[in-house]
């Protein structure tokens, strides 16, 4: 691991409303949820795209190289570690979602929770 990501406080991020823009904007930045399906059932963010920390590993590589990845999780730890995973696999514009779910929510973004609709979540 570089020195650059070996601490949280270099790691790049963003807040909870520059990801809602950005997602929004004209970097089409591509939102990645890596909590777990249940999580991502009970309260999720409409078009992110759900790649669960225990899955990246082995899926990593269907991520898209040619736009911004935001990495979102519950609180900003899980999607911290993907961010620095993803860098060390020479993804470069990767940024977390500082504060996750927990943050997102409390700024009053929108949310959708319940069922998932078909192909919700896919890449």
């Amino acid at each position: 691991m570089s020195a650059a990501h070996d601490h949280p406080a270099t790691l790049p991020g963003v807040s909870v409303h520059e990801a809602d823009e950005r997602r929004n904007g004209e970097s089409e930045a591509l939102l990645v949820d890596v909590r777990e399906l249940n999580e991502y059932v009970e309260l999720r963010v409409e078009g992110t795209a759900l790649m669960p920390v225990s899955q990246l590993v082995a899926r990593f590589e269907e991520l898209p190289r040619d736009r911004p990845l935001l990495m979102l999780c519950r609180s900003g730890a899980r999607s911290g570690r993907a961010t620095t995973f993803l860098l060390e696999q020479g993804f470069s514009d990767v940024r977390n979602v500082e504060g996750g779910m927990i943050a997102w929510k409390n700024a009053g973004l929108p949310t959708r929770s319940g069922p998932l609709d078909p192909g919700e979540g896919d890449l």
